[in-house]
């Protein structure tokens, strides 16, 4: 179909880059790290399972909440872009953002951590539901909205497995490779950011100047 393909690779870049998986796995051991083995992989299965329930009914009924705030799609495509910018500055300068980077706060209750923070907002947060709503709407047909959830889905057993591997994954690519991989991702979501903001700016822009 046509744009089927373009929208596939844009929902996983966007996502993808916007959850970050590189970028939870520090957070997933510190918050983890006096849990025994099976536990740590209970909170990783449930902190997954989590952020994609979440990610599904924001992206389902994200246009019914704004449909009753009487917010446009453009100006969440504004707002989205100005999230995803700030964000790709960030991962740009190889820094976690401001919510990723508490790695030094104590849950002693492993259910806590798995619902928040990891499920939400480290997994699913602000960036990630904002892409999703915008995602979902630029869906045109079900074939589209399929490969979103078909995409989410993908994206939610990377992260499983990247945080039940996490250990090994961050001694295999160390800590300047991650910092390398965080810059790409940062630049793609910057890339993307601008894109969001023109596509929400350009109707608004046309119909203040009366343009069909």
């Amino acid at each position: 179909m046509d744009g089927l393909f373009e929208f596939t690779v844009m929902a996983f870049t966007s996502l993808f880059t916007m959850m970050n998986p590189l970028g939870v796995i520090p957070v997933y051991i510190s918050l983890t790290s006096h849990l025994e083995p099976k536990s740590a992989k209970r909170v990783a299965i449930k902190a997954v399972v989590t952020a994609f329930i979440i990610l599904i009914l924001f992206a389902v009924a994200g246009n019914f909440i704004f449909d009753f705030f009487a917010i446009t799609i453009h100006s969440l495509r504004i707002v989205g872009g100005i999230i995803f910018f700030i964000a790709g500055y960030d991962m740009l300068q190889a820094r976690l953002n401001r919510t990723k980077s508490r790695e030094d706060e104590h849950f002693d209750d492993a259910k806590d951590v798995a619902i928040s923070p990891l499920g939400i907002p480290l997994i699913t947060g602000p960036g990630a539901i904002t892409v999703s709503i915008v995602l979902y709407n630029d869906a045109v047909d079900v074939s589209f909205k399929f490969i979103l959830f078909l995409v989410i889905l993908v994206i939610m057993l990377i992260m499983l497995f990247s945080l039940l591997g996490g250990r090994k994954v961050m001694s295999f690519i160390g800590e300047n490779g991650n910092k390398v991989l965080m810059r790409i991702m940062g630049l793609i979501v910057m890339v993307i950011a601008v894109e969001f903001m023109f596509s929400g700016l350009t109707p608004i822009v046309r119909k203040m100047l009366k343009i069909e």
